[in-house]
């Protein structure tokens, strides 16, 4: 399996490319700079099997539909994000940005549905408290986990439709499950492992004593 990250759109979205290795691709968060994505995936020459929204923020979903008529692809949101989805433009605007238009949803996936790409499985998990349907992409010793945790720090709650309690809950329950050489690969900034952030993540930490 081959793993590309890219930094994408003016958030610098972490959008990560999953290669199976039998021309099969798998495209997480296309934020933006559509046609990076797109030269990387011909690069490979990889077929894009799928794109996967961890959750609709703008910045993570601002160029699915550029890729969608580029490339094609199966696109897939939890259905509990598909209102922030819908309210695209006034996210994007909140922040004094444009973003392209609403992409089409070819599936609503839930709590322990399997994508299979080549020889690889990932199992949809859902972990709500960033958005409401936020979900994390779980597959062996790697878990791709949006905007839910970073390294050391954890998502926003208080965008709407946040929850603070919500997202403590996802993290304990679905995410610090795993085990510790599991790495995080986080909607920003650098990569990290479940062991480090359950050692040394100030946030969890502070709850942890809470």
């Amino acid at each position: 399996m081959k793993l590309t990250s890219l930094a994408v759109g003016s958030l610098l979205t972490n959008c990560y490319i999953l290669d199976a290795g039998t021309k099969e691709a798998l495209v997480i968060d296309p934020g933006g700079d559509v046609e990076v994505i797109v030269e990387t995936l011909r690069k490979h020459d990889s077929e894009l099997r799928y794109i996967l929204a961890t959750h609709a923020h703008f910045d993570h979903v601002g160029g699915i539909r550029q890729l969608q008529e580029a490339l094609g692809g199966e696109t897939l949101l939890h259905r509990a994000d598909f209102p922030l989805l819908k309210n695209l433009a006034a996210q994007s605007a909140a922040f004094g940005l444009k973003t392209g238009p609403i992409p089409h949803i070819d599936r609503f996936v839930e709590e322990g549905d399997l994508l299979v790409l080549g020889d690889a499985h990932y199992q949809i998990v859902h972990t709500p408290g960033h958005s409401p349907g936020g979900i994390s992409l779980i597959g062996t010793r790697m878990a791709f986990v949006g905007d839910t945790l970073f390294a050391g720090s954890i998502g926003r709650s208080d965008l709407p439709g946040g929850c603070y309690e919500d997202l403590i809950d996802s993290i304990r329950g679905k995410l610090l499950c795993l085990e510790d050489e599991a790495s995080v690969f986080p909607g920003h900034g650098e990569a990290t492992t479940i062991g480090q952030e359950r050692r040394t993540n100030p946030f969890l930490l502070k709850d942890e004593r809470a």
